[in-house]
């Protein structure tokens, strides 16, 4: 089969919505469909994602499937336990996934990790080798790509950025620690803390009513996103010195808010990126809708591949759309963010 036939089935798996796509071998989207995350036990979820994996794929049989999910996960096993989904605990996602579709080969990924795999294949990283993908919604989820590949850690959970620990005396998180970044940038958590400073306090909103109300100049809504920006930049530059890196790209429902979130990111990223190798840490929006999408069959696409990333550690050095048309990592202006969470 020619690389122009084949294609392959990419699954994201979050807390609010599950999506499914055929995507071309070159990162095209050829369809998609979504579907709101049910309630149920563990059959009732699985099935109505099984319902959509049928519809999306109109009985043609993929080459190969790429699942991104919430985490935490067990990717040697292939289960998921999403903390989103309370119905799934070490569920055999991998095992249910190829049963339903006929014994492809299938590989399961964190949905931080898809996402960051997703833009840079055919997003805003498409011109680097390095780079740090960040997903800011209902939690705050990340992945990173280095030489090219995804780091994926030796459970497949690496890079859980959002748990990074800033905060020493900090709020309490539902991983069951304190003070992480998630605590206070993402969505939920930046709407329950306006609220507490006396912010529409007796009005049922969510994230986009904060931004749009910082966007107008509420002192109160400003300084939430200044919060959530300084734990992110926290979160960003101790990764950026860790692996060394200056590329990071960001997503997810809650940096559509665009400069009132991305404006105070970078100037806390200036303030703590002090050491010379990460002087020029850039920090720009995602360019992809689906960036999660696209990434989960990145990862079904490389199980193809001799040399793919059928397993951690592998590189891949496959052509990706603008690649090679030079290294600057200033592909976007903040003021243009459109990915979904």
């Amino acid at each position: 089969m020619s690389d122009e036939a084949v294609t392959v089935l990419g699954i994201d798996i979050g807390g609010t919505k599950m999506a499914a796509a055929i995507v071309s071998a070159d990162g095209r989207l050829v369809r998609e469909d979504r579907i709101p995350t049910p309630a149920g036990d563990a059959d009732q979820v699985f099935a109505a994602l099984g319902e959509l994996i049928d519809r999306i794929r109109d009985d043609a049989t993929p080459a190969a499937v790429g699942i991104g999910s919430a985490g935490p996960l067990d990717q040697q096993y292939g289960l998921v336990s999403p903390v989103n989904i309370a119905g799934w605990r070490n569920f055999p996602l991998v095992d249910r996934v190829r049963d339903l579709v006929g014994g492809v080969p299938v590989r399961l990924g964190v949905d931080g990790h898809c996402f960051a795999l997703g833009e840079f294949w055919t997003g805003a990283g498409r011109t680097v080798d390095n780079l740090l993908g960040i997903v800011v919604s209902t939690g705050v989820g990340a992945g990173l790509v280095l030489d090219g590949k995804p780091l994926l850690g030796q459970s497949g959970n690496a890079a859980h950025l959002g748990h990074m620990v800033v905060d020493l005396d900090g709020e309490a998180c539902a991983c069951g620690s304190f003070g992480c970044v998630e605590t206070y940038a993402s969505g939920p958590r930046m709407v329950a803390r306006a609220k507490r400073r006396g912010w529409r306090s007796d009005e049922a909103v969510d994230a986009a009513v904060l931004s749009a109300d910082a966007a107008a100049g509420d002192e109160i809504a400003l300084a939430v996103f200044d919060d959530g920006a300084q734990a992110l930049a926290a979160g960003i530059v101790a990764t950026a010195v860790t692996v060394d890196l200056t590329t990071v790209v960001i997503g997810g429902g809650v940096a559509k808010a665009g400069p009132v979130l991305f404006d105070p990111v970078q100037r806390w990223v200036k303030r703590f990126a002090q050491l010379p190798f990460v002087a020029e840490l850039t920090v720009v929006p995602a360019q992809l809708p689906n960036a999660g999408l696209i990434g989960a069959a990145r990862l079904g696409r490389d199980a193809l591949e001799p040399a793919g990333l059928a397993t951690a550690g592998q590189s891949d050095r496959s052509p990706r759309p603008g690649a090679g048309s030079g290294n600057d990592p200033r592909l976007g202006q903040p003021t243009t963010v459109d990915a979904s969470g």
